[in-house]
């Protein structure tokens, strides 16, 4: 995984290939899906819950630089892998599901300096949004067009918009999907 997915795929960065080195992915996985946890493909578990491909975790990680000193909200993918990746990285982590996260059940009022999600949105629901704290970053999957991409953002004067960093094939939470409507 570490030499034939992550560094040819540009992720080199010493604190990235250690996290993914300490962190077994089958411990994440079904007994009967442990044998897939090395592929290079997304690993879906059912009920929306989804295992993302170790390159995804990689470039995740890169993008989000992560601090000591940040406070992290995790929107879950459904296996607590992302959140076992990043806690000797950050001071704080709260995690929650894609269905609070919609519903506005953020945790921390004050705000989060790293806000992270585990799969790919459409639509960047506004209770999100303002769990990130002022100057703080979020990443994430978008999508666009039919397309799965990684993209990050930053809180500046109040507002979030994601801008997609590069393709990548992550899994689609459908939770976040925008409705669906007709146009010409």
């Amino acid at each position: 995984m570490i030499d034939s997915q992550l560094r040819t795929s540009g992720v080199n960065e010493q604190y990235a290939l250690a996290r993914m080195m300490a962190v077994p992915r089958e411990k994440f996985l079904p007994e009967d899906k442990a044998s897939l946890a090395y592929i290079d493909r997304s690993i879906s578990l059912g009920g929306g819950a989804h295992l993302g491909s170790p390159l995804f975790y990689g470039k995740l990680l890169l993008e989000a630089d992560p601090d000591a000193s940040d406070r992290v909200l995790i929107v879950e993918g459904g296996t607590g892998y992302l959140a076992e990746l990043l806690r000797p990285l950050v001071s704080d982590i709260d995690v929650i599901s894609a269905d609070d996260a919609i519903a506005g059940k953020t945790g921390d009022k004050n705000g989060y300096s790293l806000v992270l999600v585990d799969g790919a949105i459409e639509l960047l629901p506004a209770a999100l949004a303002s769990s990130i704290s002022e100057g703080g970053r979020i990443v994430s999957g978008l999508v666009l067009r039919q397309v799965t991409r990684l993209a990050s953002g930053r809180k500046v004067a109040g507002h979030v918009s994601l801008q997609p960093v590069e393709d990548l094939g992550i899994p689609v939470m459908h939770a976040f999907d925008k409705p669906k409507s007709w146009t010409f």
